[in-house]
Parts: structure tokens; C-alpha cells; sequence
């Protein structure tokens, strides 16, 4: 009888999500409809691209992170892609870290658990990109202009460890507002990077257990860390195994100084959020916009074989919610916001941890896989909504929001995705953020496939 092949029926590694192996340029891309004149900067979106063909077992956050790139000014467009040089990518192979499937190992020199691929966000902060993963991480820099690898960020030798995904920048300061976290032990840390690249701030916040969070809150003043019911289990703690289970017990959010402080700490009900929406302050409250997890009344699909699990975990499902913290009395108060599904939410970064009117998500198609098949505007303070969908059997990518030279509007400007069909087909659609279900003012032709991925941000041209 012959063996399985893992590959064959890991569906993260076909269609939408198999990956491109070539390093790809091209200038004066071919455009239908118009590129706004006044749309000037760069998108740019990570995600998990395999350099080899897996062996063994293979989670899709395992896979070598890549960065896609599109640069508008002028009306005209170029396209990039490049891999991020990590560490353990350069070692092609001989890491003795492996993929979450596998045993943790400790590695000399190393302080994470597992492969380092900075495959899962991308954020803008001191004039250069950096590359992020999820799990906690060496941040690696990247320049904006080429996507080549600077190297791995360590803030001159400051940081004192890792910094997890969904770290964030301020608008207003320039400082990067970082979290970290151990797999295996009952901590968490928070931290803060100056706009030149100084730490200028670090704390250790003591848990209850070791936790699994995925992003944090910023606020002008706090951030906002998730203490969520996600955790490991006594046997993965033992063994340093990726098993996990939902406990019976609630959420709590660690509201902290962002200069350093105590930290008050507000119970929910119980719920996993993987992604925020944005935070900011109102008068004694702290007010968390998310995006909170619902069951996906879906079932395992036996045709994955052993990857059926991964692909029903993958298969997010969410509502929006606000939590306000009350940082007088101590109070929390939990609103739902609507019951529409939606995930990966982005904002108007000029706007980020301060108030916002408006956010942007992704609305999944009907199936296990994760496919992005239209896209939702957000009134944050009616809860109505504007949807735009993506054309038949195309997909799109987490977008982000690009400011109109010299807007003042929060909405003054474009969504920026890129977009795959199941012919292999990419593109780059620009879409009018203040009319937004009208089809794109501008679709971009690149020049080779976008696998399908994870975060993304924009980046104005004076960056």
C-alpha cells in the first residue's frame, strides 16, 4: 500500500496558497480604469511561502515568509517580490528548529521554539519595513524601496527578547509599541521603541499561566494585553508540544502605561479575539475595537487527512465587539457591534490608537479554506456597513488604507488589496474608499501569482 503523501493533501500548499519561488520586478505594470494621481505610496502584505517542498508534517504558518510589494506614484505602478533572508531561511534547511506540528527544540543562541519565517505582519517604523511572526520573534528589517533583507532588527542591541506579530506603531510619535510572550511559560512582556530606534521602555507582566495572545490594543497613553483562555496544555507545557485547549475560564485585557506601570486587568466573558480593530481612549475608558471568534458551524473536511483540524482552526469566523475599561471604577462593558461575519480588520493608520470612525475587513467565503471573497466597510459608530465584492472565483488579501495626498478625511482615500483567481491570475485593485461597493477605479495586471497570505500595510510616500 502506498504512503500518503503529506503534501498532496495539506490544501495550504495548493491553488491560492501554493507558493511562487521566483523573485520577480517589473516596472510600468499594465493598468485598467485609472491610478489615481494623487494615490501615492506603497502596499505592502506578508505571508507564508514554502523555499522547499515541505517534509513531514507542514502547518501553514510554517511557510518562509515573502513580501509583495506595489508602489504607486505618478499614476503609474511597479511590482516587487522578495523573500525575507531570516536566519533560518539562510540555514535552507539545516535549522534544527522545525514547524508547530513538531517537539519545540532549544537551539544555541536561539530564543524561540520553533522556525523563525517573520512571515505574518509587516509594519512600517524609522524609515524601514519590518517583517514579524507570530509566535514571537527576531523583527528582520526590510528596505522599502527594493524589499531586499537589511537584517535581523535588534535596536542596537537592546531588545531584550522577541517581539510577536501585531506589534504597532504610533502615528503620531513614530515609536514601535511591541509585546512578547512565552510558549511555555506564565509571562508576557511589553516594550517600547522610539521613532530613531531606541528601547526606551521594557516590563514583565506576570500571568496566571503560559498564554497563546495573537495582537494587543494601542492607545495614546496604554496598550492593551490579552490574556485569553487559548492555552496549553500541562502535557505541551511538559513537552514542550504545539497542543492547545480552550479553558474554562474568562478573558481578561491588561490595560498597562505605555511608559511603564501596573497593570489593571478586566474580565469578559470568555472568547478568543485573534485580531483589533483598533484601540484609543474616551474620557476614563479604554475602548478596544475587535474582532471577537464565533463557532464556524463547520465540520472537519476527512478529504485533508491529517491536516482536517488545521484546516477547521483556519476556517475563522468573527463578529465586532467593543470592550470599554473604565480606568476609574474599574468597570468593564462588552458591545457587540454587528453580527455580520468579518476578520482581518484594518483602519486608517494616520488614526491608529486614536478614535476611528471606520474600519475595513474581510468577509471569508462559504467553505473550510481561508478565501477572501469580498471585503466590508465599517461605520464603527452606527454599525452599518458597505460591502464590495470581489468578482466571481477571485479572492482578494487583508487590505490597507491609502490616504489621499493631503486628505484630512478619515475615509479620504483608497483600499489597496491584491487579488488571485483560481487561474493563477493576480492583481492589484484600488477601490474608492467612499464608494466602496463600486468596482475598483483602477486594477493593476502583475506579473506573476500572489499567493494567498496574511497582513499587509501602506506606506505614504513621504515614508
Amino acid at each position: 500500500m502506498c504512503e500518503m503523501n503529506l503534501n498532496d493533501v495539506n490544501p495550504y500548499l495548493h491553488g491560492l496558497y501554493a507558493p511562487v519561488r521566483e523573485e520577480v520586478s517589473a516596472d510600468d505594470l499594465p493598468v485598467i480604469g485609472e491610478i489615481p494621481r494623487e494615490l501615492h505610496g506603497a502596499y505592502f502584505r506578508n505571508g507564508p511561502n514554502p523555499a522547499e517542498p515541505p517534509k513531514g508534517m507542514h502547518h501553514w504558518f510554517d511557510g518562509d515568509g515573502m513580501i509583495h510589494g506595489i508602489w504607486f506614484e505618478n499614476g503609474r505602478a511597479r511590482y516587487r517580490n522578495r523573500y525575507v533572508q531570516t536566519e533560518d531561511l539562510k540555514l535552507n534547511g539545516a535549522s534544527p528548529l522545525g514547524g508547530i506540528f513538531e517537539p519545540s527544540r532549544e537551539a544555541a543562541g536561539r530564543k524561540v521554539n520553533y522556525r523563525d519565517t517573520a512571515n505574518t505582519d509587516v509594519i512600517v517604523h524609522n524609515g524601514k519595513l519590518l517583517a514579524l511572526w507570530y509566535i514571537s520573534g527576531q523583527p528582520v528589517a526590510v528596505d522599502m524601496e527594493t524589499l531586499e533583507t537589511i537584517g535581523a532588527e535588534n535596536f542596537g542591541g537592546k531588545l531584550p527578547r522577541n517581539i510577536s506579530a501585531h506589534s504597532k506603531t504610533d502615528p503620531q510619535t513614530g515609536e514601535l509599541v511591541f509585546f512578547d510572550y512565552a510558549l511555555y511559560e506564565p509571562k508576557m512582556w511589553t516594550g517600547t521603541v522610539s521613532r530613531e530606534g531606541a528601547l526606551t521602555q521594557f516590563q514583565e507582566i506576570g500571568l496566571p499561566g503560559p498564554r497563546l495572545p495573537h495582537d494587543m490594543g494601542m492607545t495614546e497613553n496604554y496598550v492593551i494585553l490579552h490574556d485569553l483562555p487559548v492555552i496549553f496544555s500541562e502535557q505541551a507545557i511538559r513537552n514542550r508540544l504545539w497542543q492547545i485547549h480552550v479553558a474554562d475560564q474568562p478573558t481578561r485585557f491588561g490595560v498597562v502605561p505605555r511608559k511603564g506601570g501596573d497593570v489593571k486587568w478586566f474580565e469578559f466573558p470568555t472568547c478568543y479575539v485573534y485580531h483589533v480593530i483598533n484601540s484609543w481612549e474616551d474620557g476614563d475608558e479604554v475602548v478596544m475595537a475587535a474582532c471577537k471568534m464565533v463557532p464556524n458551524g463547520l465540520k472537519p473536511d476527512p478529504k485533508y487527512g491529517p491536516y482536517a483540524a488545521m484546516a477547521d482552526v483556519l476556517a475563522l469566523r468573527a463578529q465586532p465587539f467593543l470592550w470599554r475599561m473604565n480606568m476609574k471604577t474599574g468597570e468593564g462593558r462588552e458591545e457587540q457591534i454587528d453580527d455580520a461575519l468579518s476578520e482581518f480588520p484594518v483602519v486608517n493608520n494616520a488614526y491608529a490608537g486614536r478614535k476611528t470612525r471606520y474600519s475595513y475587513h474581510v468577509i471569508f467565503d462559504d467553505c473550510i479554506e481561508q478565501r477572501f471573497s469580498a471585503l466590508l466597510k465599517y461605520d464603527l459608530q452606527t454599525g452599518q456597513s458597505e460591502r464590495h465584492d470581489f468578482p466571481k472565483g477571485v479572492y482578494g488579501s487583508e487590505p490597507a488604507f491609502a490616504s489621499r495626498t493631503g486628505a484630512i478625511e478619515e475615509d479620504d482615500g483608497w483600499l489597496v488589496t491584491f487579488t488571485t483567481d483560481m487561474d493563477g491570475k493576480s492583481e492589484a485593485h484600488v477601490i474608492d474608499a467612499r464608494n466602496f461597493s463600486a468596482p475598483p477605479v483602477a486594477r493593476v495586471t502583475l506579473p506573476c501569482r500572489v499567493p494567498a497570505g496574511f497582513h499587509g500595510i501602506w506606506a505614504q510616500g513621504a515614508q
